[in-house]
């Protein structure tokens, strides 16, 4: 990237970005309030997150041919996302109960079935992003890993191992799990409490340096509140969070992961990072474009990430 570049909104044409994950839908429940259902699922908002910002995106996932389904595809297509043939399924579609507190953060209750559909991916991809329960759940979780690792030489691959350990396992298995993908990816997100989960007593600092270390080209962990940390190569750069009334948490960290991608492809940050080039300043404007985006999520109800204008307004 070079230094000074000011941002560009525009995405080339021959872009397409191709997510890999778990669909299914957010009952979220709030003190004295009664229930409300959302399209959600990591994967899912990450996907719906970049076709907001005009990002051209396929959906690789598992839904049934039933009303949260239906709910779930309509979502999709009002982000200009397009679900791969073969993910809906004659299942059912997957839940998650939602338990917001006082100050908005949430618990999750999961009914989910995951296997990835029997189908060619669309090639080629300018990247491919997975994560999340997808990303670790059997039987779908190894045919994740094998599109992953089996992507073309130059695909940007991005990871998120946003960790439910309700339902991922034990520890052990699931950081052997989020490792062994992180190793085969060039930009790899996670929080501090997941960071807390994989990694007990371990500083934020070393966690980024490990995952570096291990080949890693992007690694950026978000601290809530905190804003966040992002290290590539040598370069690190801490940022604060952008000043927001905090309406709900649901899909903060799905938006922040949306907003980067997004980030790295209006700047032309793909060679950079699969070069390993990126310097502290290149850090700087990829997190601040990934911080706004999560600001605006936080100050709405539900995993409603923003437009590009909305973004740049901010």
């Amino acid at each position: 990237m070079t230094p000074d570049r000011a941002p560009d909104r525009s995405i080339a044409a021959s872009t397409r970005a191709l997510v890999i994950g778990e669909a299914l839908i957010d009952i979220v429940r709030r003190p004295g309030a009664e229930p409300v259902s959302h399209a959600g699922g990591s994967p899912m908002n990450v996907a719906y997150g970049l076709g907001r910002l005009g990002v051209p995106t396929t959906l690789v996932t598992q839904i049934g041919a039933d009303p949260f389904g239906e709910i779930i595809a309509g979502h999709l297509r009002a982000a200009g996302v397009d679900l791969l043939p073969g993910s809906v399924t004659t299942g059912a579609t997957s839940s998650a109960t939602a338990i917001l507190d006082a100050a908005g953060a949430a618990t999750y209750d999961f009914d989910l079935r995951w296997e990835l559909p029997s189908v060619a991916l669309p090639a080629p991809c300018t990247l491919i992003h997975t994560g999340s329960i997808a990303a670790i759940l059997q039987p779908g979780g190894r045919a994740v890993l094998t599109a992953f690792t089996g992507a073309p030489a130059g695909t940007l691959l991005s990871y998120d191992p946003n960790v439910r350990p309700g339902i991922m396992g034990s520890r052990d298995d699931v950081v052997r799990a989020v490792e062994e993908l992180s190793r085969a990816a060039h930009v790899v997100k996670m929080s501090d409490e997941d960071a807390a989960w994989l990694y007990p007593g371990r500083s934020l600092d070393q966690i980024a340096r490990d995952y570096v270390a291990a080949g890693v080209a992007l690694f950026a962990i978000t601290r809530g509140g905190d804003g966040a940390l992002l290290r590539a190569g040598g370069a690190t750069a801490e940022l604060a969070a952008h000043p927001v009334t905090v309406v709900d948490t649901i899909g903060a960290g799905d938006s922040f992961m949306s907003g980067l991608l997004y980030a790295i492809l209006v700047n032309d940050a793909t060679e950079a990072i699969l070069q390993n080039t990126l310097g502290a300043a290149d850090l700087g404007r990829l997190g601040q474009t990934a911080l706004a985006s999560a600001a605006i999520t936080v100050s709405r109800a539900g995993a409603n990430p923003p437009t590009v204008a909305e973004l740049f307004a901010r």
